[in-house]
């Protein structure tokens, strides 16, 4: 973390101005401008009227610290001024640092792993020595249920395509001719039955 640290200027003066209409009306402001005329010609002004601040830029330090001495606490137009020196605020370096390294870890995804973090070792995989065995067993062109069947749920079963040498080979049929493909039917589609009322 950077040192906050605050340097007075000891050329410029901060005006805290009770007064709204002085930031509205010329002829105040002129007078205003003139009571630091008198201490510094070159002074420049800065009106921050949402503030009710006005910075006074002198080109003398000893001019600014004489007006801040002869004017703080007088009376203008029937209200207070109070003069103040403006400070500049300087916090660490101007440039911007990455975060800490300890904290990347938050982000997500994150960059690299935390502190101590170790890859857990996988599992040794398990084997399903029924079902290779059930494979195994199926041949060409046959059949095998898988789950049998009961009166609210489906069998499943498993129809082995035949190899391909024996497909090449019978593709032409004895006559000569070229064996048709077999035609795909398509399941279907339920009864529509409109259950859900909107």
């Amino acid at each position: 973390m950077h040192l906050k640290t605050m340097k007075c200027n000891p050329f410029c003066l901060i005006a805290s101005l009770e007064d709204p209409d002085m930031f509205n009306r010329p002829e105040q402001r002129a007078s205003f401008e003139d009571l630091f005329h008198a201490f510094d010609r070159n002074v420049t002004f800065q009106y921050f009227k949402s503030f009710r601040r006005v910075r006074i830029n002198f080109t003398n330090a000893l001019a600014a610290a004489e007006a801040r001495a002869k004017l703080h606490k007088s009376d203008f137009n029937g209200r207070e001024v109070r003069l103040y020196f403006a400070q500049s605020v300087h916090i660490g370096s101007p440039h911007l640092e990455p975060p800490k390294p300890d904290k990347q870890f938050l982000l997500s995804p994150p960059p690299s792993p935390p502190v101590g973090w170790e890859q857990s070792k996988d599992a040794t995989p398990v084997i399903n020595y029924d079902l290779l065995c059930a494979i195994a067993r199926l041949g060409p062109g046959e059949k095998y249920e898988l789950q049998p069947g009961t009166p609210t749920t489906p069998s499943v079963v498993v129809h082995v395509c035949e190899n391909d040498q024996e497909i090449s080979g019978n593709e032409e049929d004895m006559d000569g001719g070229i064996r048709p493909r077999p035609k795909i039917i398509q399941t279907r589609r339920p009864e529509y039955t409109p259950s859900v009322m909107q």
